[in-house]
């Protein structure tokens, strides 16, 4: 087994080397503008390495990943009542389809796909104004990457929001039957502003570093979350952070993670490391192409896997 330096090392070359590299995501016009050849990649152990290759200290919009950081805020807020107005299953449809709402009286499957994310930023609004409920969710990631210089994008956030019909239309959906306590304009402006935080592969990957080492931070001791609800957010991480892609990853790299459209994905391998990489072309699911390959390189090369002896 090589060393995690090595290989992160190998693993970028190789990545710089391909050409097959995805798509950006152009729906939203400042992820289009995006450098496709752009590749960094990040690893924070749990014994206080910071372990980088390629442009893994260049901010790029995190998107989706940061529906972690909600989902954590939002359980210790409510805890498992969150539970009754999101789900716990993969969708097998696409992030941003209602279909299921339908059938499902407005409870998105779970709190990765738009909706649930939507209904996320809605409990997070309890008691607050949108821009005091933005602020804690900068904050809170601020400080799990003890990096105050973690922004909001302002751009990416009006770009989302001048093209989110889609999104305005779950969320109008979800307010029929009752799962937005707050108007959607306000929950929308939770979510549009916390999709658009933009981190480098380093400050995301110490941002993780808790979910991989029982709810802690290996650096201070500082429990973030319980050992319990660590576990829990690595299960729904490997059940449902890629969409509808979600089983091939686990089928292929096998430890949780949590894609984004800027091209992110956050990687637990628990009791190890945590480990962010970002290439910003995208599969068909809307996931990192290259990333996906590059953790999957990488937990063969270095034997990782939850499903492991």
């Amino acid at each position: 087994m090589p060393e995690l330096e090595q290989a992160l090392a190998e693993v970028a070359a190789e990545m710089a080397e391909r050409t097959d590299r995805g798509d950006v995501a152009t729906y939203i016009p400042q992820l289009g503008k995006v450098d496709p050849r752009k590749f960094g990649i990040a690893a924070v152990t749990n014994d206080g390495r910071v372990l980088m290759a390629g442009d893994a200290d260049e901010a790029f919009s995190i998107q989706s990943i940061s529906k972690v950081f909600t989902l954590t805020l939002a359980l210790g807020n409510v805890g498992d009542a969150l539970w009754q107005r999101v789900g716990r299953e993969p969708s097998g449809n696409p992030f941003n389809s209602i279909v299921q709402l339908e059938q499902e009286n407005g409870i998105p499957r779970n709190p990765f796909i738009n909706a649930g994310a939507i209904v996320v930023s809605d409990i997070l609004l309890a008691g607050h104004q949108p821009r005091e409920a933005i602020g804690e969710i900068l904050r809170f990631i601020q400080f799990l990457a003890d990096d105050e210089t973690v922004i909001i994008d302002r751009e990416v956030a009006a770009s989302e929001r001048a093209t989110g019909y889609r999104n305005f239309a779950l969320a109008n959906y979800m307010k029929s039957f009752g799962n937005l306590h707050h108007e959607p304009e306000l929950a929308l402006g939770v979510y549009f502003h916390h999709c658009a935080i933009a981190m480098s592969c380093r400050q995301l990957a110490l941002a993780g570093r808790f979910l991989a080492n029982s709810g802690k931070n290996p650096a201070t001791g500082h429990s973030v979350v319980s050992a319990e609800r660590a576990r829990r957010i690595g299960a729904m991480m490997l059940t449902c952070g890629h969409y509808d892609g979600s089983g091939d990853f686990a089928f292929r790299v096998g430890i949780p993670g949590k894609s984004g459209v800027g091209g992110g994905i956050l990687g637990i391998v628990p009791g190890v490391a945590s480990l962010a990489v970002w290439s910003p072309g995208l599969n068909a699911n809307g996931n990192s192409k290259l990333g996906s390959i590059a953790l999957e390189k990488l937990a063969r090369m270095m034997n990782w896997s939850i499903f492991a002896p």
